[in-house]
């Protein structure tokens, strides 16, 4: 597991029982960039999350859940809010990033490292595939949500990772983007058919891959179908810039 910082007790409050599943932290050591959405470029930290509650076939991060690949004990750790606050304290860069996996199955325990966070002047994104409605107390100033909802042409089942109400919550909270994944032209219709069905606003596109040269040929496939819908085109800034190394 890549992880920075060291491990010590407490939380944000003093509570032991604060502590966070975590794949890896990185962004200060090795400084990197948010590769996707909305701040795609800026200067950025991570906290990925381990565990998820799907099972996406095209998943880039399996490490965080598919235990018949991987072993959890090797590749997660136990960690403290207060640990995880200052860590990200320690760096200049504003912007944290938390991620996953799917960050929002640990809620009850992010809304203390949200508040240590934004405490200590940074700013929160979390990136989500959008199956579990954010608590009232993340949907709060500082924080925003890239919400990526998996298509059925991402290997997962959509009567899973399409959820009705979710979606309708976060489009009503004025704080998310919606960033999807799409490969080829159809799933660019489809995601017309869910921006139409739950007012999913402003709507991201990114073009599936985890090699430069795959990148591209999805860009150029993908480009004109989504700016004739006048929607907003993301790269993948980080395999671009670092081969999609790990911790990057």
């Amino acid at each position: 597991m890549t992880t920075s910082g060291p491990i010590t007790a407490g939380s944000a409050t003093g509570d032991a029982r604060f502590w966070l599943i975590v794949a890896e932290c990185f962004g200060v050591e090795v400084p990197t960039f948010q590769g996707e959405g909305p701040s795609c470029g800026h200067p950025a930290l991570f906290i990925r999350l381990s565990r998820c509650n799907l099972t996406c076939a095209k998943c880039d991060t399996k490490y965080t859940w598919d235990w018949s690949r991987f072993d959890p004990h090797k590749e997660s750790v136990k960690r403290s809010v207060a640990d995880l606050v200052a860590w990200a304290a320690s760096s200049p860069v504003e912007l944290v990033v938390i991620t996953g996996g799917e960050p929002l199955i640990q809620q009850p325990r992010l809304v203390p490292l949200v508040r240590g966070l934004l405490a200590t002047g940074k700013r929160v994104e979390f990136e989500t595939n959008g199956t579990i409605a954010p608590a009232p107390e993340l949907v709060v100033d500082g924080v925003r949500f890239n919400v990526s909802p998996k298509l059925a042409s991402f290997g997962v089942d959509e009567t899973k990772s399409v959820v009705s109400a979710v979606l309708e919550a976060f489009a009503a909270s004025g704080r998310a983007a919606f960033k999807f994944v799409a490969s080829t032209i159809t799933d660019v219709d489809r995601i017309a058919e869910l921006a139409e069905v739950y007012r999913l606003a402003p709507v991201w596109v990114m073009p599936e891959g985890t090699t430069a040269e795959a990148i591209t040929v999805t860009t150029r496939l993908l480009a004109d179908a989504v700016a004739a819908r006048h929607w907003h085109f993301s790269t993948r800034l980080h395999v671009l810039a670092f081969a999609d190394a790990r911790g990057r």
